[in-house]
């Protein structure tokens, strides 16, 4: 037996163990006040935005605490017609996308198939929107975004059509939802007139392309930050709209419980979450992981991890 009677459970691990002079520590129990508005203006096809969920997901997970999170559905492609639809990538038909998509995935280490846009290309972004305000309304943000994150997959790193209602209805069901009501709701005029308040909403704010992300105070005051941008432009662009120096991180979340909640996260997820180099990912998930909890595969050079716990 210890005679050593500083002992401590560890939470996260249930590991026992002795408690080192580091873990007395000063806390302050004062949670900051929200104060700031956040709207994501987004679209489920955006491949900026798929490439963003990294550095947008830790900025949520230690920073939340500071801002109600709203996401905006921007409407990002309504159909298909002979003009250019975005000329500033090339884009004029379908099978534009795919070339632009690769290179995107690429460029982020985000992976992207992308060769769905040449054999059954995506006619329009807005099915898929129209499911996510549904879900919204009916079970929340949180359960929403679990399905733009869903769709998203499927769409680019699993080369499913998300405008097709058979594809939604397979991912809503997946979720626990009743995909057939759901999808159903959202072709009627109810998930119209919410999606068309979204595009209100995105006028007034002055997005124009996706991601954006807009900060606003209870002042009315804000910063907009366009595009894709590295975590420090969001800390900085929260700092402005709270008029402070400094802000008090969240504990990122342990990669078991991480892992377990979002059921399946790429390489630079984890590396971006953790701060951890991509020549020390197989270390960092050896320290992490117990080998029975998740599978690795591989996609387009990169890996990606799925929980085997439920």
């Amino acid at each position: 037996m210890n005679k050593n009677n500083n002992m401590i459970c560890d939470l996260e691990t249930g590991v026992c163990g002795v408690v080192g002079e580091e873990d007395m520590e000063i806390i302050d129990f004062n949670q900051p006040k929200t104060t700031v508005d956040l709207y994501y203006v987004t679209d489920p096809i955006c491949s900026h935005c798929w490439a963003l969920e990294p550095v947008l997901r830790r900025f949520v997970e230690q920073y939340s605490h500071y801002f109600n999170f709203h996401t905006v559905m921007g409407g990002l492609l309504e159909k298909w017609h002979d003009g250019p639809i975005d000329p500033a990538n090339g884009i004029y038909k379908p099978a534009d996308v795919a070339g632009h998509w690769r290179e995107v995935g690429k460029h982020y280490r985000m992976p992207i198939d992308g060769s769905l846009m040449i054999d059954n290309p995506v006619q329009s972004s807005f099915p898929p929107s129209r499911v996510y305000k549904i879900i919204q309304k009916h079970h929340g943000e949180e359960k929403a975004f679990e399905y733009l994150r869903r769709a998203r997959e499927a769409l680019f790193a699993f080369n499913k059509n998300i405008g097709e209602e058979s594809v939604l209805v397979e991912i809503v069901n997946e979720m626990g939802l009743d995909g057939e009501v759901i999808v159903k709701e959202a072709d009627e005029q109810t998930g119209h007139n919410l999606l068309n308040e979204d595009f209100v909403l995105t006028r007034k704010l002055g997005a124009r392309g996706f991601p954006t992300i807009i900060m606003v105070n209870e002042e009315n005051k804000g910063v907009k930050i366009v595009g894709g941008r590295p975590l420090e432009n969001y800390v900085t662009g929260l700092k402005q709209v709270l008029n402070v120096e400094e802000l008090q991180l969240k504990q990122q979340p342990s990669l078991s419980n991480l892992l377990k909640k979002e059921k399946l996260l790429f390489s630079k997820e984890i590396e971006v979450m953790y701060d951890v180099e991509k020549s020390d990912l197989t270390n960092f998930i050896g320290k992490e992981l117990s080998p029975t909890s998740y599978q690795v595969k591989e996609l387009l050079g990169e890996l990606y991890f799925t929980t085997t716990t439920k």
